[in-house]
């Protein structure tokens, strides 16, 4: 995605996940690990997943993933998730960051991913997802 193509602003749905990027999440240059980032958003996909789910999930597949731009320490990180597709026993979720840089009010995109879950029982198998509602 290039600058052009970038979103105008979050989305306007409530986020979810927030968290601010602490120094041991970083390297010695203050740039925020790709990993820390990458979780933040998994545990934001699987709060969304578990909500639909009506229970447990796990993680399957980051199927993919951009970093458009560096998150630093002290920004502030929301985390959009959104449901696009419910199979028999998986939930795909689109996973939206944004930061806030210092006691800035500008938000900016930072990266974006696709995750996908699978309900799970108390035996820790594939289980349906129920139907919505």
């Amino acid at each position: 995605m290039h600058a052009s193509d970038m979103p105008d602003g979050p989305p306007k749905t409530e986020p979810a996940l927030r968290a601010i990027a602490m120094p041991a999440d970083a390297n010695p240059y203050g740039d925020i690990f790709g990993g820390w980032l990458l979780s933040q958003m998994d545990l934001a996909g699987g709060a969304a997943a578990r909500r639909r789910a009506k229970g447990r999930t796990v993680t399957v597949a980051i199927t993919a993933m951009t970093f458009h731009r560096p998150v630093f320490v002290g920004d502030e990180v929301t985390c959009y998730a959104e449901i696009v597709r419910v199979g028999r026993t998986s939930i795909t979720v689109k996973v939206e960051s944004w930061v806030r840089r210092g006691i800035g009010e500008e938000q900016i995109a930072v990266t974006e991913g696709v995750f996908t879950y699978v309900a799970v029982g108390e035996d820790r198998r594939p289980c349906p997802v129920p139907p919505e509602g």
